[in-house]
């Protein structure tokens, strides 16, 4: 996402505890452990793995959004991910999941080599406001006003977990895995309110995890190490709704893996003689980047011919997080603070938090203490601290020098093998036939001529028997799991299909508008839509067939278009 100040794509978070972390045990406290002093170059990255989504943008309880919570990297109980059969694999955590697996390369340089590795995550936290009642006794309510003004609302927090693993890595090279739990306790904490007017109750539950490291030597200094963090809790109903079975998830799962006496490869760029055991790394709901400086030998050269002087192909510590990364992912100094938002544009997010209502920053104080934490920090930011979010340029150099290096370019598509790869059609002897219509093989997509034979306006898909395609009335119907947060809020609704699109990976998406929503004609015109899947539609055209679009016309200001169908006539009653 283009971010003039947080910079690789990833925002400041906070590090400081808030109410809520303290009010029951944490688990260890962070940079206590094995590998801290390493591990403390990543902490600031880290912590906005950890609370990335925590809270959005308006920052409330009734923002619909924030009641569609945790996005990445959550592994829930297997019986229920597994309930509608296996998850499909993915290179970050978007996905719900119930284990994520980390494979990296390493070099060993000395015999003694250790490898350290810190699993962090968020335990969910349930903050239940009960209020006073004339007998002693305490009731629930979703909301709570004390004597002096201040509101409380019932609301659900996280706790940040970490816990700290370290073996010696000969010992993982001569077939022996290395397992620790990783899990959580369950607990429940009062904390009164002010006047006698009730109190709050934090609850959570227990989560059971499990973290294995294994290692095989590919050479003789040349190691591939796995981490598999997996959920080992079963939960209280598979069938349950999302929301239930978070409480007994990890929730924005990441691992940091350093060590001594070694050094990790990038699996981005790695040097060129490492290409092929790189690419047969398998990362499966994280996506592994290089951390920390750039390694450079005792006499100031680099291990690989002084690649590592000029970006570096090889680093001390290895970040996998769910969301996709550039190696050595950094914060924007100008940040001066957390706002939870994927890839956070701080002057946007802080402008608009700045025209909240004073009621609407009540009611985000009261949601939760982070959020009241970043409402502060807007309201009190001096004039010269809100300058420097007007953006910065890092890409200047003076004029006659060569231009920073930047991220290689792709010589071609990704090859068999590669460090990530997905079932679709990327060869060429992988048949393709668009819309449900007789073909023979398609070219790559890449290739000359790939997309030749595809007409979004006019190819169709069958679904539940009715062929679906431009003009088509559908209702929409999310998938219960798995679903985009977006796509949840229009479950129900009535919709127009307007194309039909194949995907390289060879899916199919349908583009809609909203046939309830007054700006449809408007998006329409400018190409926005809504995407589902077949299968997240219900046919509501006559089994004969879509409708027939109207003929294209050149794009012109809203309004230019011909009036709208009338109603369809009222069925006859019976």
């Amino acid at each position: 996402m283009p971010d003039a100040v947080a910079e690789d794509d990833v925002a400041r978070a906070a590090t400081a505890a808030t109410a809520e972390d303290s009010a029951l045990p944490a688990g260890p406290a962070p940079g206590s452990g094995p590998g801290s002093a390493g591990f403390e170059q990543l902490s600031a990255v880290a912590d906005a793995v950890l609370y990335e989504g925590y809270l959005l943008y308006p920052y409330r309880r009734s923002s619909p959004k924030n009641r569609v919570r945790w996005q990445f990297g959550v592994l829930l109980p297997r019986d229920w991910v597994e309930l509608d059969g296996p998850v499909a694999v993915g290179v970050s955590g978007s996905a719900d999941s119930w284990y994520q697996q980390t494979e990296c390369l390493l070099r060993m340089r000395r015999p003694d080599a250790a490898v350290r590795v810190r699993v962090r995550y968020l335990q969910t936290q349930h903050k239940q406001v009960e209020a006073a009642g004339p007998d002693g006794g305490h009731r629930p309510v979703p909301s709570l006003r004390a004597d002096d003004g201040t509101a409380w609302l019932t609301f659900d927090e996280a706790v940040p977990r970490e816990t700290d693993l370290a073996v010696a890595l000969a010992d993982l090279l001569d077939g022996r895995e290395h397992t620790a739990s990783v899990g959580a306790p369950g607990g429940e904490a009062t904390e009164p309110l002010p006047s006698g007017a009730g109190r709050v109750v934090r609850r959570r539950e227990e989560v059971r995890a499990r973290t294995t490291l294994t290692a095989v030597r590919l050479a003789d200094d040349l190691v591939r190490l796995r981490v598999r963090t997996e959920n080992t809790g079963r939960s209280a109903d598979p069938g349950a709704p999302r929301e239930e079975a978070l409480r007994r998830a990890l929730i924005a799962t990441h691992t940091l893996v350093g060590g001594d006496g070694v050094e990790f490869v990038s699996l981005i760029d790695p040097p060129g003689e490492l290409a092929r055991p790189a690419g047969e790394c398998r990362s499966e709901f994280t996506f592994p980047v290089l951390g920390g400086a750039p390694l450079a030998r005792t006499d100031g050269t680099s291990p690989y011919g002084g690649r590592e002087a000029s970006g570096g192909s090889t680093g001390p510590l290895l970040l996998s997080a769910p969301i996709i990364l550039p190696d050595r992912p950094q914060i924007a100094p100008e940040s001066p603070g957390d706002l939870h938002d994927a890839g956070e544009i701080d002057e946007i997010l802080t402008l608009r938090t700045m025209l909240l209502t004073d009621e609407e920053k009540a009611e985000a104080r009261a949601t939760d203490p982070r959020a009241a934490e970043i409402i502060d920090r807007v309201d009190s930011m001096p004039p010269e601290v809100f300058a420097r979010l007007h953006g910065a340029i890092r890409s200047l150099s003076p004029a006659g020098s060569p231009a920073p290096a930047g991220p290689p370019t792709p010589a071609g598509p990704p090859t068999p093998g590669g460090p990530f790869t997905f079932d679709g059609p990327f060869a060429s002897d992988r048949p393709f036939v668009p819309g449900g219509s007789s073909g023979g093989e398609r070219p790559a997509w890449w290739q000359e001529g790939g997309d030749e034979g595809l007409s979004p306006t006019t190819d169709t898909v069958l679904v539940d028997g009715v062929r679906v395609g431009g003009g088509s009335r559908v209702l929409l119907r999310p998938r219960g799991r798995g679903a985009d947060a977006q796509d949840m809020f229009l479950a129900g609704r009535a919709a127009r299909v307007a194309a039909v699109f194949h995907d390289v990976d060879g899916s199919t998406h349908l583009a809609v508008t909203l046939e309830d929503d007054p700006a449809a004609e408007l998006h329409t015109w400018y190409g926005r839509f809504h995407y589902f899947r077949p299968e997240e539609l219900e046919p509501l055209t006559a089994a004969e067939g879509p409708e027939t679009p109207a003929p294209s016309a050149p794009p012109g200001p809203p309004g230019a278009h011909a009036a709208p169908e009338p109603p369809e006539a009222p069925a006859p009653a019976p």
